[in-house]
């Protein structure tokens, strides 16, 4: 006679993830495989996940690869690797893509809010101050700017409102009459002559009036056909309604003489 081997035949009767082992002639016990649990007929993967989730990081997901076999990925708005995320503050960096003169503040996961500081104005990833500080944070009116500080004129600094009409910078640059004006000391009145108080007046408002007084006291003509602004029937406007908190700047192609 012969022993026999009960896991011979459709491995004993055990599951396909479990281990037939002979015990005495006849008999067999059934044992799962590793990454399995059950009694050994019915093996069930096991899945690492559903407890403490599978070791990960509370802000971390974890996803089953294999029998209790897992990985863990940190969730976005968070870095790490899995076992340990850290939260990502979006203003951390670059200021959270805000304007310099913005705070930063982060609200959510992934989200923040910008807000202009104090005494300036914008949507918060562009913000603007008063009109004397922008002169100086464009190429295309800085000149005027210096001009400005040369002579240490500071009327646009006030709480306004103003509206400067600006010679762009390489205007300034090369007009030979800028040297006999600084000589003969008219400067000052001639960079007044461009200036306008007590109204901030965008580029529609221009082209519904005719004339307007400056801060130096004369008059500047204003004429409007064909979709241009032109000053005094010379000076064309070429770039408009850079609005600051006390008002607003446009750019003209010639320098207005009063």
């Amino acid at each position: 006679c012969s022993a026999i081997d009960a896991c011979e035949t459709s491995n004993g009767g055990c599951s396909a993830k479990a281990e037939c082992r002979r015990t005495t002639p006849g008999n067999r016990v059934c044992v799962c495989n590793a990454g399995y649990t059950g009694d050994g007929i019915v093996c069930i993967e096991i899945n690492p996940c559903l407890e403490n989730n599978g070791g990960c990081d509370g802000n971390a997901e974890c996803t089953q690869t294999g029998p209790n076999q897992a990985v863990c990925n940190c969730l976005k708005g968070y870095s790490g690797d899995g076992k340990r995320c850290t939260y990502i503050s979006l203003c951390s960096q670059n200021n959270g893509g805000c304007s310099e003169f913005a705070t930063c503040n982060d609200t959510e996961l992934t989200e923040r809010t910008c807000t202009c500081k104090h005494n300036y104005i914008g949507d918060g990833f562009k913000c603007r101050g008063n009109i004397f500080q922008e002169l100086l944070r464009d190429s295309n009116t800085s000149r005027f700017y210096f001009h400005l500080e040369a002579l240490s004129i500071r009327d646009i600094a006030g709480p306004g409102p103003f509206t400067l009409f600006v010679p762009r910078t390489d205007v300034l640059n090369s007009d030979p009459r800028v040297k006999d004006w600084l000589a003969k000391g008219v400067m000052a009145q001639v960079l007044r002559y461009h200036m306008v108080g007590c109204a901030s007046l965008l580029y529609n408002d221009l082209t519904r009036i005719t004339n307007i007084t400056s801060l130096h006291g004369d008059p500047i003509h204003i004429s409007y056909s064909q979709n241009l602004l032109v000053l005094n029937n010379k000076a064309e406007i070429i770039l408009s309604d850079a609005v600051g908190t006390n008002g607003v700047i446009h750019v003209i192609n010639q320098i207005l003489v009063p």
